[in-house]
């Protein structure tokens, strides 16, 4: 994980959100909803600008505060989000009719490995409960492009992962699973991943050719 001097640094650095997004990391910071860290949602959002997705799925909208900055940050692209807590989702719309991005984004109320969609996708993002993402990975890789990449959240679980030193025997359930995921997912005989020590660690596959 990046020393916290290098992230307080590198934080420091990040231009001011508008005042919805600043008001949305608050609402999560205050009532415990799980929202992508800034350092790695920006580094989400520079690598979505140089994969220039006509279409995004994102496996865990919470209250759609990475929707509205993908859509913020790719104006064209369309973006399909999944979300099974009916109170986030209902959160999600609000906040994403406030951004004014509703033309760009649909939301799902949905357990992600009960619903059924359609269509193909340039990008897909897994944020959501971390002890299914091999099941939300499977389920959804068929709907990806050839030319698209598949993204995971929380990899590195705070660093877990690496010094597996919880004595927490949930926590350290789940670490094993994110540990099996992690060591599925590099050696997938499909795809070539690499996995960035950034926010809360995530991992990026791309499709063998």
């Amino acid at each position: 994980m990046v020393p916290s001097e290098i992230e307080a640094y590198l934080e420091s650095l990040i231009p001011n959100r508008e005042p919805l997004l600043a008001k949305m990391e608050q609402y999560a910071k205050e009532n415990d909803v799980p929202i992508m860290e800034l350092i790695g949602i920006e580094a989400l959002l520079q690598l979505l600008r140089l994969v220039e997705p006509k279409a995004i799925l994102e496996i865990g909208t919470a209250i759609g505060y990475s929707a509205i900055r993908m859509a913020k940050a790719l104006p064209e692209t369309k973006i399909v989000t999944i979300e099974r807590d009916e109170e986030r989702y209902n959160k999600a719309l609000s906040y994403i009719k406030e951004a004014n991005v509703e033309n760009q984004i649909k939301v799902i109320l949905s357990d992600a490995l009960d619903v059924t969609i359609s269509g193909t996708f340039d990008c897909i993002f897994i944020d959501a409960a971390k002890g299914q993402y091999t099941k939300f990975f499977e389920k959804y890789e068929q709907h990806l492009a050839k030319s698209g990449v598949i993204i995971s959240d929380n990899v590195l679980f705070k660093g877990l992962v690496a010094a597996n030193n919880t004595d927490n025997r949930r926590i350290k359930s789940l670490v094993k699973k994110i540990q099996g995921y992690n060591d599925w997912l590099m050696n997938h005989p499909s795809y070539h991943t690499t996995i960035l020590p950034i926010g809360d660690g995530i991992a990026i596959s791309k499709l063998k050719r």
